[in-house]
């Protein structure tokens, strides 16, 4: 099996504590939790071990250390430009993506006859985070691209694997998921991008879509959409949506870059965070071009008519679970660096000072301040774990032992995603809010990057389906719609965590009843729910049930945390110590009146009006 390129032939034995991620955690998480080594038990995996995850740890870290990082602050400052017909990025985020594909990254999970090295998802996941908290905005064009690739290697033909995705992951193509439309934004059932039979077995594609990142830049040969349209006589809504290839250029038999299709750009929005990633008003088929000396742009249907939403599903799932990871990379990296701040801050004096004229101390010193920190580093460590766990679902899912355990591993990832992808988009907000607190007034300046993080944060709760579209998923497809069978996988398996923390005795079996008893809690108010017999009732709170849902899940991430830390000893394990003791004490008992209110069945948001605004 082939193996990434570009690796370290050593690893330094010691190197200085990084602003981007924390390695010792990653460490942590991968072989003292999750034992990523054991899945090299099963077949798909087993030519790997330990000794090449940490080989590329380190190249992966190397890479963003040396090639995203240091152009974060210019990619944002500087952020693309369309001059009506070229988008121009900064010379850097193409520099630093070739390198991402010299080094052999963007297949690491992908199957051998793909070209792809059969990494674990976990793993992959690990490695990509360096990227995602050392520059989101240049990260994304690769991220986008894999996606791409890994969706059509599931449903594309042979010859659209090998005309679009051997160049994308070679990082000669790039990809993009072109999904709204100006009037639609997520109501994707209303999308008019029109798919029109051509005689030679294509479509000619015409519609505008509307926020598509990563839809036009100078960047590699071509870039390739995914495009939903929908075919003339379809079903009306979701059911008669079609994916289509649509390339920037057309690609010939022999591989070669063609002539120009037609899609254009309309314009570029311009962002609040993630600058670097361009976001694009893109418009196919609107005569810019003819290619072929006919109008529309080309495109190719991917799988069977009417399904292309099922098929979209694939990437979006996947980009779900990336915004999540995203989403605790950037709340990780800020606060790693408000830390690095508050220990090397001097101000103010202990309260129990009595000499005024004593020196300062650190800003670590003062009692708030390390509340701030050690609430970042709850909800970060939190995140991070709930991520990973999820990836190693997906190997799960991937190189099952049996039939039985692919089934639980899907209905957990099922419940699961909406939660990873949200849980962190919010609570990553605040943890970013708290690291420019401890900052003070040097952090809404533009000096320092914790402001430009915040900014990147506020995105992702809208990105991939907004807070409220997750909130509607969970409660109403995933638990309710599968008639809580999801919600009772989740339970059993908490409730085997709590028993090796009753083991444990201490601190461990304390945390554990209070998690049993807001689990308990929780399938209590899902059949409340259930039961009101109302659909609209039942739905009307469905964000306090995603934001309950999601504190009890990453509890129980603290829980498994903590037992994995058992007796161990060191300034580590006991900073796990303190932050699974801050989830437990200050943020699980805000889950409490969240049931509550949802028990009630509360109606303020039904019964309010248009006019009383």
């Amino acid at each position: 099996m082939s193996t990434p390129t570009s690796r370290p032939t050593s690893r330094p034995t010691s190197r200085p504590a990084s602003t981007i991620l924390s390695a010792r955690d990653l460490e942590f998480l991968l072989f003292e939790w999750l034992d990523v080594e054991s899945l090299g038990e099963r077949p798909r995996f087993a030519e790997h071990d330990r000794e090449s995850y940490e080989a590329l740890l380190e190249l992966c870290a190397q890479l963003a250390t040396d090639h995203f990082a240091p152009h974060y602050r210019k990619s944002d400052v500087e952020e693309p430009v369309f001059d009506g017909e070229r988008v121009r990025l900064i010379p850097e985020v193409a520099t630093a993506l070739e390198a991402l594909a010299r080094a052999d990254l963007l297949a690491l999970t992908l199957d051998e006859e793909h070209g792809g090295h059969q990494v674990p998802h976990v793993v992959a996941s690990a490695c990509m985070a360096w990227f995602t908290a050392a520059n989101i905005g240049t990260a994304a064009y690769s991220f986008l691209t894999m996606a791409n690739a890994s969706l059509l290697l599931e449903h594309g033909t042979p010859d659209q694997v090998e005309r679009f995705v051997g160049p994308m992951l070679e990082g000669r193509f790039f990809g993009t998921m072109t999904l709204s439309e100006p009037h639609a934004g997520s109501s994707l059932g209303d999308v008019l991008t029109r798919a029109v039979p051509a005689d030679d077995g294509t479509y000619r594609i015409f519609g505008s879509k509307m926020w598509i990142s990563g839809g036009d830049h100078e960047m590699g040969d071509n870039i390739v959409h995914l495009v939903l349209a929908k075919l003339p006589d379809a079903p009306a809504g979701t059911r008669g949506i079609s994916l289509f290839v649509v390339p920037k250029h057309l690609v010939a038999d022999d591989g070669s870059i063609g002539e120009r299709n037609d899609v254009a750009l309309a314009g570029i929005n311009h962002k609040l965070g993630s600058r670097g990633t361009v976001n694009t008003a893109p418009v196919f088929g609107g005569g810019a071009f003819t290619p072929g000396g006919a109008a529309g742009a080309v495109g190719y249907l991917v799988g069977e008519p009417d399904k292309g939403l099922s098929y979209m599903f694939h990437m979006m799932n996947a980009a779900r679970l990336g915004v999540g990871m995203s989403a605790t990379t950037t709340a990780y990296t800020a606060y790693l660096k408000s830390l690095e701040y508050a220990r090397s801050r001097p101000q103010g004096r202990r309260l129990t000072a009595a000499d005024p004229t004593a020196p300062q101390v650190p800003i670590i010193e003062h009692a708030d301040v390390r509340r701030m920190l050690l609430a970042q580093k709850a909800y970060v460590e939190g995140a991070l774990a709930l991520n990973l766990w999820c990836s190693r679902l997906l190997d799960v899912q991937e190189s099952p032992r049996d039939d039985a355990e692919r089934a639980e591993a899907g209905l957990l990832l099922d419940l699961l995603t909406p939660i990873a992808k949200s849980w962190p988009s919010q609570w990553g907000q605040e943890s970013n809010s708290l690291a420019i607190q401890v900052l003070g007034g040097a952090a809404y300046t533009r000096d320092y990057d914790v402001e430009a993080h915040w900014r990147d944060q506020r995105l992702n709760p809208i990105h991939e389906g907004t807070h409220g579209i997750q909130a509607l998923d969970l409660l109403g497809r995933k638990v309710l719609g599968g008639g809580g069978a999801s919600l009772a996988a989740l339970a059993g398996k908490v409730q085997e965590t709590v028993a090796r923390a009753r083991d444990l005795g201490g601190e461990p079996a304390a945390h554990g009843v209070a998690l049993t008893s807001m689990v308990d809690r929780l399938g209590e108010v899902t059949l409340a729910l259930a039961g009101l017999g109302d659909a609209e009732r039942t739905m009307a709170n469905a964000t306090v049930y995603l934001e309950a849902a999601g504190h009890v899940v990453v509890a129980w991430m603290w829980l498994e945390q903590l037992v994995a830390v058992g007796e161990k000893e060191g300034d580590f394990y006991d900073g796990k110590r303190a932050a699974a003791r801050y989830f437990f004490r200050w943020e699980l008992p805000k889950v409490a009146p969240m049931l509550d209110l949802l028990a009630s069945g509360d109606t303020t948001t039904l019964d309010m009006r248009e006019a009383w605004f």
